[in-house]
C-alpha cells in the first residue's frame, strides 16, 4: 500500500500538537508559577537574615522548624495546584541536576558572602548574606527550569521538525 507523504505529514502534526500543549502543561508545572518563586525567595530571605543575627542555639532550631514548616506548607499548597502528572516526567535526571546546581550555587553565594561581610556587625551582615543568595536563587531559577523541563519535551532526541530541517 503507497503511503502518501503529505497525509502522513498532515497526521504527525496532528498528533504533535497536543503532545506539545502537554508539555507546554508539565513546563507551566515545573516552574510553580512566580507566587512559588517569589513566596521561597522571600522565605528564603528571612530565614537566612534570621541565622545572620548571631542568634542563641535554641532560637536557630526554632528558626530552622518554622522555616522547614512554612516550606513544606508552600509545597503542599503547589502540589495541590498542579493538575500535570505525567508518569514518565515526575522527576527527570535534568530537575536533580538544576537543583543540585542551585543548591551548590546559593550554598557557595552564602559561604562566599558570609566571609566578605565577615567584619561588619551581624545586623548588616544578616540582611546583606540573605540578598545575594536569594538573588542568585532567582536568577538562576528560570533557566534552570526551562532546561529541566525541555529535557521533557526533547526527550533526549531531536524533535521531528529540528531532525528533517523543516
Amino acid at each position: 500500500m503507497p503511503v502518501d507523504a503529505e497525509q502522513a505529514w498532515k497526521d504527525l502534526q496532528r498528533i504533535r500538537v497536543p503532545q506539545e500543549r502537554v508539555y507546554d502543561e508539565f513546563e507551566r508545572s515545573v516552574s510553580g508559577g512566580r507566587g512559588m518563586a517569589y513566596g521561597t525567595a522571600a522565605l528564603m530571605w528571612v530565614f537566612l537574615a534570621g541565622v545572620g543575627m548571631d542568634l542563641p542555639q535554641w532560637g536557630v532550631g526554632l528558626f530552622m522548624a518554622a522555616y522547614a514548616g512554612l516550606l513544606s506548607v508552600l509545597v503542599v499548597m503547589s502540589s495541590r495546584r498542579s493538575r500535570m502528572r505525567l508518569h514518565h516526567t515526575r522527576c527527570p535526571g535534568r530537575t536533580w541536576a538544576a537543583f543540585g546546581a542551585a543548591a551548590v550555587l546559593v550554598g557557595g553565594t552564602i559561604v562566599l558572602s558570609d566571609h566578605l561581610t565577615e567584619p561588619l556587625a551581624p545586623i548588616y551582615s544578616g540582611p546583606i548574606q540573605a540578598t545575594a543568595a536569594v538573588a542568585v536563587y532567582l536568577l538562576s531559577l528560570g533557566p534552570a527550569n526551562r532546561w529541566a523541563a525541555d529535557s521533557v519535551r526533547s526527550g533526549g532526541e531531536p524533535a521531528v521538525g529540528e531532525a528533517t530541517g523543516r
